[in-house]
């Protein structure tokens, strides 16, 4: 079978696409031939400066969707070509891939396996951030960093359903803010300003909850943005800056909370509370009331055009690659 293969840390050259041999189940896992994959932030990290990388040669991509080729021993509620989607640690990008059971997730009747790929980090990530983390309550505003993104797209559009009281966006580029406007956004700001942008909305008090997987600098920015008793739910540090931290002097101040969340962390350290988030966080897509947009698909072999694509910043909601079980 092939598979993109990264051997050194580097541009988007370094993904190559080569034969492998094709993986077999081990105990509690299942085998999945992957129809498509999702292309995530975390891969171009881990591409370029080893992020979660414990070695190489190694295969990136956290997501997939299939249909199931075997099943390991004590595997259960699981069958063989079931379509499904997949969470995994790495090694998305190929056309089988072993992975631990507890993270596989057969598709609610209606949904594609194109959609189901975009599935397994954007959803639970999204619905995690707005009710488990960020516990959102009817009426309040809330703010996005980076709303026209695959979780950006999905978490206006479960804010809204929420019962959020107005739902503003913050992104990098004007065409970027057409885009999220599409997604449950009420309002979407550009570039560096947005504190103030933010403060004029809400006539002076900021929003109630604030999602920021940026981080640096932007995230002290959105920290300033929030109204008194305010919730920021940090998810990422896309921007690459060294972590900022928030102390006292920051947080008494409007009794202001920060707090965060990691769906890889999860996954690894209690991989059946992410099933239990996962069924609860796909729910709405499969009774049709949250579109996942797909902007952009390509073939295996296409993996690092892909990545330069996503390195040029432009691109909106979520991107795939294409393999061997369509």
């Amino acid at each position: 079978m092939r598979a993109v293969v990264v051997e050194e840390l580097g541009g988007p050259e370094v993904l190559r696409l080569v034969e492998v041999a094709e993986p077999s189940p081990a105990p509690g896992e299942v085998t999945v031939e992957v129809a498509y994959a999702g292309i995530n932030f975390a891969d171009i990290k881990a591409r370029s400066v080893g992020y979660r990388v414990s070695g190489f040669p190694f295969t990136p991509g956290l997501d997939a969707s299939g249909r199931i080729r075997a099943v390991g021993e004590g595997v259960t509620g699981l069958r063989v070509g079931q379509e499904v989607a997949a969470f995994m640690k790495s090694g998305a990008y190929a056309e089988v891939v072993a992975v631990p059971a507890e993270t596989v997730f057969p598709l609610p009747d209606g949904v594609s396996l194109r959609t189901a790929a975009t599935l397994p980090t954007v959803v639970p990530t999204a619905h995690a951030l707005l009710h488990e983390v960020g516990r959102i309550r009817e009426g309040e505003t809330v703010l996005v960093q980076g709303a026209a993104g695959g979780v950006g797209t999905v978490a206006g559009q479960l804010a809204r359903l929420a019962g959020a009281g107005r739902v503003y966006g913050v992104v990098s580029r004007r065409e970027k803010a057409e885009e999220a406007l599409k997604y449950g956004y009420d309002e979407v700001f550009v570039g560096d300003g947005f504190p103030e942008d933010v403060r004029r909305a809400t006539d002076g008090r900021g929003v109630d909850l604030a999602l920021d997987p940026v981080g640096g600098e932007t995230l002290r920015r959105t920290l300033d943005a929030l109204a008194v008793f305010g919730r920021l739910v940090s998810f990422g540090n896309a921007s690459g800056e060294a972590p900022w931290q928030a102390g006292p002097g920051e947080l008494y101040t409007g009794a202001r909370t920060v707090s965060g969340l990691s769906i890889l962390n999860l996954a690894a350290e209690n991989p059946r509370a992410l099933r239990t988030l996962a069924e609860r966080a796909f729910r709405p897509v499969a009774e049709g009331k949250v579109e996942l947009p797909v902007t952009a698909e390509f073939p295996l072999s296409e993996a690092p055009e892909a990545h330069r694509l996503i390195e040029t910043r432009t691109t909106t909601g979520k991107l795939l690659l294409r393999a061997a079980g369509v």
